[in-house]
Parts: C-alpha cells; sequence; structure tokens
C-alpha cells in the first residue's frame, strides 16, 4: 500500500464510522475501527531502507523458488490493514544518523546526537516509551537478535553519553527492571573474575548450563548482573529449552557470548529443535506471551538488528536472508494481534546501510529473443541493457554462508590476519552461485596505507587499510571492510550496486497498524521524533 492509498483508505473508513457507526471489519484491507491503545509493539528493521523492503518483495513475489510459494511477506500484510509513511531519521546536528541516536529519537520523541543512547542532542536523560509505560503500570519488553546491550534496545532503557558503553548499559537495563529481556551479550553480565578465577568461572558455567556458552567477561569490575537480575525476580534462559520453560513475569534471557546466529544459519537450522539458540520469532512469541498476562497492557521493542551488519558488510545474500528472518518475526506479531483491537503496532527502522540497490548495467547484456506480441512478429526483442534477471533473487538465498564466516573460513580473523587470494576464492565459491575470480581475490586481500589514520581510534588506528578504488573514505571499519570488497567484486553479477559501507541519510518506512484514529497520524512524511512522540502520545490514551 503506497502512502496515498493509505490517506484515501483511512479517510473511508473514518467517514463511514462517523455516519453510519457500522463498519464491515472482515475486509483484508479495511483497518481496525477507532479506539484506544493498550498495547504497543515497535519492530525496527536496523538498516533496513525501503531498498531493502523492495529486495524482500521482490524476492517474496517473483523469486522462481520463492519461499513465500505466493504468500505476502508479513510487512506487506499489516500495510493493507493499516498505513504506510515515510521517516527522516537525522540527528540534531548532522545529516546522517548511527543506530544509537536514532533509536534514542524514536523512544524518546527527542532530538538526539550521534552514538548517544536516551539522550537529548546536549546530553540529559530523557524519559523513553518504555519508562513512560512501566511508570503506568505496564509490563515492557526489549528482543534484539544482536546484543540486548547493543544501540537500539539500549535506547530503550539507558541512558549513556556512548552506544561502545555496553557494561554501563546492562547495568541500566537491569536497573531499569525491563521485565523481558531476550538477545545475545551474557559477556557484559558477568564479573570479571570469570576470566581469572576457576572457581567463579565454574560458577557461572554451572547457572548458565548451556555447553555452547562461551563464558568470558568484558566488564571492568567484578559486578554479577546475573545474580542482581535474579535478586529482583528474574528467571534466567541461556538457550531455547530454558526460555521455553520460564514461567514467570520477568525473563531475562541471554543467548550468546555476544550477537546471536545471523539469518543464513538460521535459516538452516530454525526447524532444529535441539538447536540452543532461539529464533527471533521464538523471541518474540515468548515475550508476548510474557507480556501479554499484564492486565494494563504492554510496551514491547522487536529488533531485527543484522540486516544492518549485512549490509555493513555489502553481503546481499545474508541480508536476504537477514529480511527473512525478521519477517518471521513480523509474522509472529501478526498472528497475535488477529482479532485484537487494542494493540498499535509500529513497524520501521533506524536507517538504510550501505546505499543498497538492483541496478542495470553494460556487463552481460542479454541477446535478442522471440517474442509472441504483435509488435515482435518481424524484430526481436533486444534490450540495450542487461536489467538483472528474476533467478539472481534465487542465486542470493542460495548464499550458503555469510561473508563474515566465509573470511574466517578461508584463514582471516579479522583483526589483522589476512587469508590467502586462493583461499578466499575457493571458500566463497564453495558457498555462493556468483564465483570470484584469483585475479578479483587478489584484489580483495589487498591492502594500502591507511591516509586516514587517527591513533586511538576503534577502526582507524591501523597503519594498513583494505584498499578501495572509490568511495574509499565511506569505508571506515578497517578489516572488516575487506568483507565489502568481495560484495563489491560480484555486484556486477548481482545486478546490485553499494554506495558506501556506512549508513545513508535515506528516508525509512513507517508501517503502522492498530485503532484507525490513532494509525492516521502515521500515514505521512515524518521525522524519527515525530514518530517517537505520536507513539508515546498513543501510549498516554486511556482505555
Amino acid at each position: 500500500m503506497i502512502l496515498k492509498n493509505g490517506l484515501k483508505l483511512l479517510a473511508v473508513a473514518v467517514t463511514a464510522s462517523a455516519v453510519t457507526g457500522c463498519i464491515d471489519w472482515s475486509d483484508k484491507n479495511t483497518p481496525l475501527p477507532p479506539g484506544d491503545v493498550k498495547n504497543i509493539i515497535m519492530m525496527i528493521g536496523d538498516g533496513m531502507g525501503p531498498q531493502q523492503v523492495g529486495m524482500l518483495q521482490e524476492y517474496a513475489k517473483r523469486a522462481p523458488n520463492s519461499v513465500y510459494q505466493g504468500e505476502l511477506t508479513a510487512m506487506e500484510k499489516f500495510s493493507q490493514k493499516g498505513v504506510v509513511g515515510f521517516s527522516s531519521t537525522g540527528p540534531e546536528a548532522s545529516i546522517v544518523v548511527d543506530s544509537a541516536c536514532s533509536a534514542s529519537q524514536l523512544a524518546t520523541g527527542v532530538s538526539s546526537g550521534s552514538e548517544m543512547i536516551g539522550l537529548d542532542y546536549v546530553g540529559n536523560p530523557v524519559e523513553t516509551i518504555l519508562e513512560k509505560a512501566k511508570k503506568m503500570g505496564k509490563a515492557t519488553g526489549l528482543v534484539s537478535d544482536t546484543r540486548i546491550t547493543h544501540a537500539t534496545p539500549a535506547s530503550f532503557a539507558a541512558h549513556q553519553p556512548h552506544r561502545s558503553m555496553e557494561n554501563e548499559i546492562a547495568a541500566d537495563m537491569v536497573e531499569n527492571s525491563v521485565d523481558v529481556m531476550l538477545s545475545g551479550g551474557l559477556r557484559y553480565f558477568i564479573p570479571q573474575a570469570v576470566n581469572t578465577d576457576a572457581d567463579v568461572k565454574q560458577a557461572i558455567t554451572d547457572l548458565v548450563n548451556e555447553p555452547s556458552m562461551k563464558i568470558k567477561s568484558k566488564r571492568k569490575d567484578d559486578r554479577n548482573l546475573l545474580a542482581e537480575a535474579q535478586a529482583d525476580g528474574y528467571q534466567l534462559a541461556f538457550n531455547l529449552d530454558q526460555m521455553e520453560s520460564a514461567n514467570g513475569d520477568k525473563l531475562l534471557g541471554l543467548f550468546h557470548y555476544s550477537a546471536m546466529m545471523d539469518g543464513i544459519v538460521h535459516s538452516a537450522t530454525k526447524e532444529d529443535q535441539d538447536r540452543a539458540q532461539p529464533t527471533l520469532r521464538e523471541m518474540t512469541l515468548k515475550a508476548l506471551d510474557i507480556l501479554s498476562k499484564d492486565p494494563q497492557g504492554f510496551f514491547l521493542m522487536v529488533e531485527g538488528g543484522q540486516i544492518d551488519w549485512a549490509a555493513h558488510y555489502n553481503d546481499a545474500g545474508t541480508m536476504l536472508h537477514e529480511l527473512l528472518k525478521f519477517d518471521e518475526a513480523v509474522a509472529a506479531v501478526y498472528e497475535w494481534v488477529q482479532g485484537r483491537k487494542d494493540t498499535l503496532v509500529v513497524i520501521t527502522a533506524d536507517h538504510e546501510t550501505g546505499g543498497f540497490g538492483f541496478s542495470y548495467s553494460r556487463n552481460d547484456i542479454p541477446g535478442p529473443q522471440s517474442l509472441e506480441g504483435e509488435a515482435f512478429q518481424e524484430v526481436d526483442y533486444h534490450p540495450n541493457y542487461n536489467f538483472g534477471s528474476l533467478n539472481i533473487l534465487d542465486k542470493l538465498h542460495a548464499q550458503s554462508m555469510s561473508f563474515e564466516n566465509i573470511w574466517y573460513k578461508a584463514g582471516g580473523d579479522l583483526y589483522g590476519t589476512l587469508p590467502t587470494a586462493e583461499a578466499i576464492m575457493t571458500a566463497f565459491n564453495e558457498h555462493s552461485e556468483f564465483d570470484i575470480t584469483l585475479a578479483e581475490a587478489q584484489d580483495i586481500v589487498k591492502q594500502e596505507e591507511n591516509k586516514y589514520h587517527v591513533s586511538g581510534h576503534p577502526y582507524l588506528d591501523t597503519a594498513m587499510y583494505p584498499n578501495f578504488e572509490d568511495f574509499e573514505e565511506f569505508y571506515v571499519y578497517g578489516e572488516y571492510d575487506h568483507l565489502d570488497l568481495i560484495g563489491r567484486k560480484i555486484g556486477k553479477q548481482q545486478n546490485i550496486v553499494w554506495g558506501t559501507g556506512t549508513h545513508t541519510h535515506t528516508p525509512v518506512m513507517v508501517i503502522a497498524y492498530g485503532p484507525v484514529n490513532v494509525v492516521k497520524n502515521y500515514s505521512n512524511l515524518m521525522h524519527h521524533t515525530d514518530v517517537g512522540k505520536t507513539t508515546i502520545q498513543a501510549l498516554k490514551r486511556k482505555l
């Protein structure tokens, strides 16, 4: 549904309600009647610009072997019953936003600054929608497939000057007593003594009781946030079985030392009930199960955080799998809200990542072909350019390992150890239907002097840097940018262009579903502070 149709649909619905007081709400394209909001579910596809949504839609509807098999994406289903708008994302004093600032603006409705967590643009803490919901007696929850302390979830329940302060963010989140927190990031919740004291490590190992979990701390102190959470009434979970068996009102689930499984691993293992990690869909359903017990209602934020990571690496195949993973969680919410008239769902993104897009090119121009139409009885159909065949979508989905894992498989470590060109060529070609040559692999591992060296910088404090022939200033993550070189090399085969390894200013979509008198306010061109304010206003409506 485009914006114009959304506005028209709402106008018809409101008019019919006012005139007749009765509407046939059974039609799939009819929004919910006017009403108030008890529950709010905000879903954020990190890095998911309209280009990424377009990729998902192209795959779902037109890939010859689409896993949707003719079904609509969950995001499209929500758009049919709700409205669609667009939102600009920029911070107070810059053009381009990062995830922390953007999520802070969504959470507070107030302009924030780059890389700030839950602050206004001069650095003052601002009460978030989650904190407001808690004050109102509502249950609260945060779900992410990255780390619970990562920028997006952190911005709803913490207040820190920089997103990198994940130890402090973890403490904020526990002290804020968010009812349900499900994600990765165990390393920020356990005392540093686990790194040196065998007895402490064994005690945490016994508590976690998950053999696949790495027990290592990133804390600088011996604060045990797991023990503090238990004292505050939380049940703890560190694998799927423990999460599913939890039956209390408060749950802290940490399912990886750092970030959770990527989209390709998710696609390959989601049917395996013996796996340790829950899926984003499963975490979302568990959060809904717990939070919906509160008679006052709830606020829940769900993040598909690794869409952004794949786009940062210019890894289109993995990005498609991340979009599929996120849409599965959206589908869980869609199923949950059926028959309810008291829930507002807002689906959006914090920003677009990568400057991604399909494009036509002069590479591999197709030859002439015969068509049956009247206009082609005497001439062949012969486009001037390669506009991209639909089987590219299936080939993207067929990628069986992320660029990052391919790099590690080839012997690299993204901390200074490079694989050989032969090794990266072999590893990549084994896991993708788009092959790279040895010459291309040599370019991928090539380095040059770092012209933008910054002493002490987490990524730029290195003498050598991956070698880019263009846009080098926009690849900022050191050794990780070798992965982008893979994406740039195979782009001509995928009909894909990438503009950057970072974020763009591209306005992002906002899909809103709920009572018509509430969602109509999202059907326009906004800024993320407007999205935040509008959602907070919906929270404050009295039943």
